[in-house]
């Protein structure tokens, strides 16, 4: 990361032209942002405190998590992890392995939340048709609801492809699987002009139309562990 071009990061959502900062919505973890601190903490001009760390990013009560799921430990997040975008985001800019601090080795983190997010598909609660050791990712997307942070807690039968297929770095053999389900089995019912669709129900029969969030993540994440196959 060049960090003379780094300027000062707001730790605050939703900013506009418009409305400034008038939400007054602090970014706090366990989420996607821990990218937002590791800016603002390399900027060579006006870089962060600890304190602002300590007191903004760690300051939730959905922080520590240190529960034990389905034999996995999950230091941070919600109950069962949360959206599984949670372990793509910020690690499509920094490599999670050997990255640890005060608390977290967050290798361990993401893996182990992609393991449990599996885990719940494949234990299949709610008894939905199609999820399986083939069939597994709940992450934030479209859904027949509309717009759903699906995780564990927010289970509505639908499986966004992006959950597995970026997750290839944590769990490859396991997101190979559904990479092979999905377009092999579930083919054009899943497979359009531009990927994937961005969400899908068996138990509705319901498939999106949108494919906005297969166009990039993925591939960045695939392509960590698809080249050794060459």
């Amino acid at each position: 990361m060049r960090r003379d071009l780094v300027p000062a990061v707001g730790n605050n959502w939703h900013w506009s032209p418009w409305n400034d900062f008038d939400m007054n919505f602090p970014i706090r973890g366990w989420n996607e942002c821990l990218i937002t601190y590791v800016m603002s903490a390399s900027s060579a001009t006006h870089p962060i405190s600890p304190e602002v760390y300590f007191n903004g990013w760690v300051n939730s009560t959905s922080y520590i998590n240190d529960k034990t799921y389905y034999g996995y430990k999950l230091p941070l997040g919600f109950e069962y992890g949360g959206p599984l975008f949670f372990a793509h985001y910020t690690f499509m800019g920094i490599d999670p392995h050997g990255l640890k601090d005060w608390h977290t080795e967050y290798w361990e983190q993401n893996r182990n939340h992609t393991l449990i997010n599996r885990a719940w598909c494949v234990e299949n609660p709610k008894k939905y048709k199609g999820y399986g050791d083939n069939c597994w990712g709940l992450t934030a997307g479209d859904s027949y609801k509309g717009y759903v942070a699906h995780c564990p807690q927010e289970d509505l039968g639908v499986i966004q492809p992006t959950a597995a297929l970026s997750s290839f770095p944590y769990t490859p053999e396991f997101s190979m699987q559904v990479l092979k389900h999905f377009y092999y089995d579930l083919g054009d019912k899943l497979w359009g002009d531009y990927g994937f669709a961005d969400g899908f129900s068996e138990t509705r029969q319901w498939y999106a139309a949108s494919q906005r969030r297969e166009r990039g993540i993925p591939f960045c994440f695939a392509s960590v562990y698809l080249p050794a196959l060459a």
